[in-house]
Parts: structure tokens; C-alpha cells; sequence
């Protein structure tokens, strides 16, 4: 690479990793609609580019290990994760939210218990059994945001907290890649199932990304749960579950 345009990409990291992510995002819908006529989603495709540079690149960061990508370190970090984290709930409204009934409620709660659940067990399966590891392993299950939140909040280790976002991330592509194909045959056809649906899976990426590929009018709906699964399995995960799993072991 030339020199200069190498220290000017390098100088002005950000901007270039958002050129990176936007060209990625142009490539990934380009090939979700030649490639596949619509039936992945081009978020599930952007993502798993990211994941085979990541893995091309090695390193400790993936791509942000290279001097010219570094930015991208920046722009996936926690400063703008936890900035859209909250500029996605403050859109969200309650009484919107209640129109659900009680069956919006319930698919909340059982989907964010479920997923410590498995996740949980999953790492009791693996030979983790201290409850930081496994409130940890639980909260990833939920969603990769809760994951490292919860770990943070508890005091998990780094590579704890990487194996919490890895299962997020496994979790989010597998919703975002089966909703189309199974949304017919489970009644994913109107807004109140959206509700009930994103309550279940939480996975606000895999959510909007499945309910997009499926029907885009449903995707506000969906995020609005999946939104709330979120806030709520960050204010669990590192002290409701975190304390019945240091009772249990």
C-alpha cells in the first residue's frame, strides 16, 4: 500500500472503519439479492465477513490489529455499542409495549430465563462451575450485549467474556438465518407475533435481521421486545441470575 495513503487511512481511523463497514454492508445486501434472492439476510452475511476477516487476520482484535483498520476497534467498542444500546431504547414506549398483553410479558421473561438456562448449562457442560463463569456463559446465550455486561459487572475473565460473546453472535446469525425459512409455519405474519417472537429471541440483531428477510413491516415490533430483553437480561444477568447461581453452586 502506498505510504501516504496508508498514514492518511491510519490518521483518520474512524472514518475509514466506517468506509469499511458501509462498503461490507454494500457488498453483503449485494450478494443477499443476487446470490440468494432475499432469503439471507444481508446482515447475516455482513457478519460473517466480518467473522472470516477476523479470522483471516488473526490477532488479538481481528482487523483492528492492522495499523491502517485500527479505527474499527474504536467503532465496535463499548462507547458506541452501549450509545446504541440507549438511542434503541429511548425509541421504545411503553404503552406501545402493553398492547401485547400479558402474553408479551410472559414471552419476555421465559425467553431471557431460557436462554441463562441453556447457556448455563451448556458451560456447567464444558467444566466451567463457578457462578461467574456460568452467570457469564448464560448471559452471552441471551444476547452478545448482555454477555460482557454481565461478566464486567461480575468480574468474569476476558476469555470468559469472549466465549459469552461468541455464543451471542452464533445465536443472533442462526435467528437471523432461520426466521424466513420458519416464520410461516410458527404464524410469524402479524405484529403481535413480532412482539412475542423478539421477546423470545432477544437477539436485537437476529431479530430485526430475520423480520426484515421476512416482512420488513414487522421489524419495529420485534425490536421493540427484543430491545427490552436486552435492558432487562443487562439488569438480571449480574444480580438475580448471578445470585441464584452462586446459591446453586
Amino acid at each position: 500500500m502506498n505510504p501516504i495513503v496508508e498514514k492518511v487511512l491510519a490518521d483518520y481511523g474512524l472514518l475509514t472503519a466506517f468506509a469499511l463497514v458501509g462498503l461490507t454492508m454494500a457488498c453483503a445486501y449485494w450478494a443477499s439479492d443476487k446470490l440468494t434472492r432475499g432469503r439471507l439476510h444481508g446482515s447475516a452475511i455482513a457478519i460473517l465477513i466480518g467473522l472470516i476477516l477476523a479470522a483471516v487476520v488473526g490477532g488479538k482484535k481481528g482487523v483492528a490489529d492492522l495499523p491502517v483498520l485500527a479505527g474499527v476497534g474504536l467503532m465496535g467498542g463499548a462507547m458506541l455499542r452501549d450509545l446504541a444500546i440507549v438511542a434503541t431504547a429511548f425509541g421504545v414506549k411503553l404503552e406501545e409495549f402493553a398492547r401485547s398483553g400479558v402474553i408479551g410479558a410472559i414471552s419476555l421473561l421465559a425467553g431471557l430465563f431460557t436462554s441463562f438456562l441453556v447457556g448455563g448449562l451448556i458451560a456447567y457442560a464444558f467444566g466451567y462451575r463457578d457462578a461467574v463463569s456460568i452467570t457469564t456463559i448464560g448471559a452471552g446465550a441471551a444476547t452478545y450485549i448482555v454477555g460482557p455486561v454481565t461478566g464486567a459487572a461480575i468480574g468474569a475473565s476476558s476469555e470468559v467474556i469472549a466465549l459469552s460473546i461468541a455464543a451471542g453472535l452464533v445465536k443472533a446469525i442462526l435467528v437471523m438465518v432461520l426466521t424466513p425459512f420458519l416464520a410461516q409455519a410458527v404464524g410469524l405474519d402479524n405484529p403481535r407475533a413480532a412482539m412475542v417472537f423478539g421477546g423470545l429471541m432477544g437477539t436485537n440483531s437476529g431479530v430485526m435481521a430475520g423480520l426484515a428477510a421476512t416482512d420488513p413491516k414487522l421489524v419495529p415490533y420485534g425490536a421493540m421486545t427484543a430491545t427490552f430483553f436486552t435492558g432487562l437480561g443487562c439488569l438480571l444477568g449480574p444480580s438475580l441470575v448471578f445470585m441464584i447461581n452462586r446459591a446453586l453452586l
